[in-house]
């Protein structure tokens, strides 16, 4: 029996082909191309200014792009409504400071995409749970978000995203300014994230401990793919023009590789 595009193996979840997008007048997307397939991770790494976090935007509508084309699991995008399939944590912000919730609160608002009418079934309560669990905070689930760390915070956005059950999941800057112990933590939740499936796209300043699970790198500068390959570790820091974070103890031999990259 045939199947259908959704359940094949290597499908593209994500087609962003020959993208522009504009902030103001300024141009940041120059014609990118960026594809993610079922089961892959994909880092997309370049300079501040390169447009990493304006592509992702762009992926989940919030930058509307000026040219090119974007399809999500095979829907072109004007017409995609399944949202429940899409994890997305954005870069922290300090957004959810005075909101009086609990830990379990939060994650569970991430659950609701796959309720019906906003009532959280026995299934729904089991994967906020799960979510929870993956990420080290389930014996905080009771808490105010507002007496958590900074990277516990970070955990709990996380958790929420991965509360979806998501096919895809979308993650901007997941590692900044979150310490070591809590880097791992979240690795850890990652590595289980695509043991089950899921496909990640991961917008990184540096590879960090997520290094091990990334099967391909997009490098960016000044809004135009400069690299669409190995990660860097595996190809050597002068084959990837425009990124100058990933090797930072090779500074002076990276220096001719910053010039003019940031905007």
């Amino acid at each position: 029996m045939e199947s259908t595009s959704a359940e094949s193996p290597g499908e593209a979840v994500i087609s962003l082909r020959r993208a522009t997008a504009t902030l103001g007048s300024r141009p940041v997307l120059r014609g990118v191309d960026l594809t993610v397939r079922r089961g892959e991770v994909v880092a997309l790494l370049g300079a501040n200014g390169s447009g990493k976090s304006t592509a992702v935007r762009a992926v989940v509508g919030q930058v509307p792009l000026t040219g090119g084309a974007l399809s999500l699991f095979g829907t072109e995008f004007k017409r995609f409504k399944d949202w429940s399939r899409i994890g997305y944590v954005p870069q922290r912000t300090t957004a959810a400071s005075g909101v009086p919730a609990t830990v379990r609160e939060v994650v569970s608002s991430g659950r609701l995409a796959r309720s019906r009418f906003g009532i959280l079934r026995k299934a729904d309560k089991a994967a906020v749970e799960r979510a929870l669990d993956l990420v080290g905070m389930g014996s905080h689930a009771d808490a105010s978000v507002n007496a958590l760390s900074g990277g516990q915070h970070q955990r709990v956005l996380i958790a929420r995203a991965l509360a979806v059950e998501p096919e895809l999941l979308i993650m901007d800057e997941p590692m900044a300014g979150v310490d070591l112990a809590n880097q791992e933590v979240l690795a850890n939740a990652l590595r289980a994230q695509v043991a089950a499936g899921s496909a990640v796209l991961l917008v990184l300043h540096e590879l960090g401990p997520l290094e091990p699970l990334i099967d391909r790198a997009v490098v960016l500068r000044d809004g135009c793919v400069v690299h669409d390959g190995p990660p860097p570790e595996a190809v050597g820091q002068h084959a990837l023009p425009g990124h100058d974070h990933v090797h930072p103890h090779a500074a002076h031999d990276a220096e001719p590789l910053r010039t003019g990259l940031l905007s």
